[in-house]
């Protein structure tokens, strides 16, 4: 074998070897689960050299950057969940990208006066925000960092200046998700081929610079100036941000959500992400049945799980939107009595005619509109040898972005996140486009927490707004069904936003259809990019996990790599 086929076959790691170490370990080590191996190996790097968690957490998504740039960047937006070593409180950071203040409720409309479609509002400039993931690894390390700025960003400019193998996945993605891509960006990967060598020097510049000089030098200055000057002058869909919009934005710490779902304590984060909510008004929901009872190989537990998806939806698409700029009525969203009410419509024996959204205590008057999210985030959980926890997703929102991009580094487009249309039915929708407003998101960074207050769980996942469902289902499998993250990461997935019952082609769920129907779900058996990341504390050692759809793996701090046996070909998958 070759060493580039070594290499390659080291990094994808489609079947451990039998003579693997598992990724668990005991207290004093740290360990990383992110969805490129390069990145977790960034993340161990650092916290081999003492850093913590934060830091770690931030070198790998540096490195996911370099390595991964169709879902995420310093170009796009984060929202991170953490939890203190020693502590029992829970820390989020909103590092969602925001509209530029020249933005309306009609930014996506087109000359002759009607709104543009999704596929024609995304590629070019008016589609970037803000971005925000910068100032919000600025905040994190502000608040939990232990080594110098500088140093997390030497695994990721090492990737970029000396280059990186070209994975399935990365050619995938170029191949048949960049069509959008201005000519400078596709320069930036030209036509790889798995195995390739791909060097981005551009961007190894880039980041060296943010590294002497600190996260504030993205946002002032030249390199703000040249942001601008390359959304505003797009050839597609120019926009009007300006230096102020950049020099302005700060990340937020925002309350985290939490709800207690059956012995555990589930924290989340809140809006403007729905993704914190919306779990738990499923888990919520499902409370009353005995799940554990039913089982996952249970089509009556899944038809349970659809509905009580529809009906948190349907209070998602009508009420979460930006809290510095509408009324979201988090409480009373995660009411039990509220969610009660909403679990008894729930009936075992057969599917709903029709949902509508509830109206929770504190609800204001709210119309739903379209989603319109897609799928190109990623997600990294990290522990360190304290037990400090981070769990972070990222995003550029959809692949490549914009298809935009500064140095070497893409541009998100995640203002298509927005309700393209702000007036449905005579009102004024939550999440349409406002200046300054950040728009609404279903990424679901979670930590789950035992009686005691000890951490059990921390998870999240990309794949737009299939992140809540799959969110949802990984916790039921562990909590309910005594899986080990790895094996509840890997289960199938039923997707049901609205009417269609969406099984995930491949798995397991395919055999329930006809149970399924004969329950009266409308059944759509389709293929999902999806993709998890996972850490949990089993028998005093945190054990790792990552989605076998992807190539995301679990380090631990001495190196070790989880077994995954992955379940699709993942240079047949799409990218989250």
């Amino acid at each position: 074998m070759t060493t580039r086929a070594l290499s390659l076959a080291l990094l994808l790691l489609s079947a451990a070897p039998a003579t693997a170490k598992p990724a668990a370990q005991g207290p004093g080590q740290g360990m990383v689960s992110a969805a490129d191996p390069r990145a977790a190996a960034a993340g161990v790097e650092i916290l081999r050299a003492g850093g913590s968690a934060t830091d770690a957490a931030i070198a790998t998504m540096l490195a996911l950057n370099v390595v991964e740039p169709q879902s995420s960047g310093i170009g796009g937006g984060s929202f991170w969940v953490s939890h203190k070593a020693g502590g029992r409180g829970v820390t989020t950071i909103d590092a969602r990208e925001a509209a530029p203040a020249a933005a309306d409720p009609r930014w996506f409309y087109a000359a002759d006066g009607t709104p543009m479609s999704h596929p024609q509002a995304v590629p070019g400039g008016r589609s970037v925000g803000v971005p925000g993931a910068l100032r919000g690894m600025a905040l994190a390390h502000r608040q939990s960092g232990t080594l110098p700025w500088a140093r997390l960003f030497q695994p990721a400019i090492r990737l970029a200046r000396d280059g990186f193998v070209a994975s399935p996945r990365f050619v995938n993605a170029v191949r048949s998700f960049g069509g959008h891509m201005t000519p400078e960006t596709r320069a930036l990967y030209g036509q790889p081929a798995v195995g390739a060598t791909v060097r981005n020097p551009a961007q190894a510049e880039l980041l060296g610079r943010i590294a002497r000089l600190g996260p504030h030098s993205f946002y002032v200055g030249p390199q703000a100036t040249k942001l601008v000057t390359t959304v505003n002058t797009a050839q597609r869909n120019p926009s009007r941000m300006t230096a102020g919009d950049l020099a302005s934005y700060d990340a937020k710490p925002r309350p985290p959500v939490c709800t207690r779902y059956r012995i555990y304590r589930i924290c989340g984060m809140g809006p403007p992400s729905s993704g914190g909510i919306t779990v738990q008004m499923i888990l919520k929901q499902l409370e009353r049945f005995d799940m554990a009872a039913l089982g996952k190989d249970s089509a009556l537990a899944w038809h349970l799980f659809a509905e009580s998806s529809r009906l948190a939806y349907a209070d998602r698409d009508l009420y979460v939107g930006d809290p510095d700029f509408v009324s979201v009525p988090v409480k009373g969203l995660t009411d039990p009595r509220y969610l009660a009410s909403r679990s008894a419509l729930i009936d075992p024996a057969r599917t709903m005619a029709s949902v509508s959204a509830g109206t929770p205590p504190g609800a204001p008057a709210r119309v739903p509109a379209p989603v319109s999210e897609v799928a190109g985030t990623t997600d990294l959980a990290v522990t360190d040898r304290r037990g400090n926890v981070v769990e972070v997703t990222s995003t550029v929102e959809g692949p490549f972005g914009s298809g935009l991009s500064v140095d070497g580094t893409v541009l998100n487009n995640e203002l298509t996140d927005f309700d393209i249309v702000p007036v449905r039915d005579g009102a004024l929708v939550a999440n349409r486009v406002e200046g300054g407003k950040r728009p609404r998101s279903s990424m679901a960074p979670t930590i789950v927490y035992n009686p005691d207050g000890s951490v059990r769980l921390a998870l999240g996942a990309a794949g737009g707004s299939t992140i809540i469902a799959q969110i949802a289902k990984a916790l039921v499998g562990v909590l309910d069904w005594k899986l080990s993250a790895q094996d509840a990461i890997a289960l199938g997935l039923v997707y049901a936003p609205g009417k269609a019952a969406n099984l995930e082609q491949g798995t397991a769920l395919e055999a329930m259809a006809p149970a399924l129907r004969n329950l009266g779900e409308t059944v759509r058996v389709t293929p999902m990019g999806l993709k998890a990341n996972a850490i949990e504390r089993v028998g005093g050692r945190w054990v790792g996990a990552a989605d076998p759809r992807s190539e995301g793996v679990a380090m631990a701090e001495d190196g070790s790599v989880a077994p995954i046996t992955r379940a699709v070909r993942i240079d047949a998958a799409p990218p989250e």
